[in-house]
């Protein structure tokens, strides 16, 4: 198990990257644009980050799991606007 004052600074951190992506998110949507976003990068971001969502996972880390599970439907998101535009 992962000391609890590690988790708290592995959270705090998880929200504010997982975050970032929800501008990313609610500018596509409501323009309903995704012309300026690479669909490679995000792609290749995704399986990253399904990996780390993985290894969270296999070492027993909710910071880990949580940030990459929640990033993870954000890009997932992100790459349905691209294809569908």
């Amino acid at each position: 198990m992962i000391d609890p004052v590690f988790e708290i600074v592995g959270l705090t951190a998880a929200f504010l990257t997982t975050s970032a992506f929800i501008p990313q998110v609610y500018k596509i949507y409501k323009e309903k644009n995704a012309e300026g976003i690479s669909l490679t990068m995000y792609i290749i971001l995704f399986i990253g980050v399904l990996l780390w969502f993985i290894y969270g996972i296999l070492i027993g880390s909710l910071s880990i799991i949580i940030a990459n599970g929640v990033t993870a439907l954000l890009q997932l998101s992100i790459i349905i606007f691209k294809l569908k535009n």
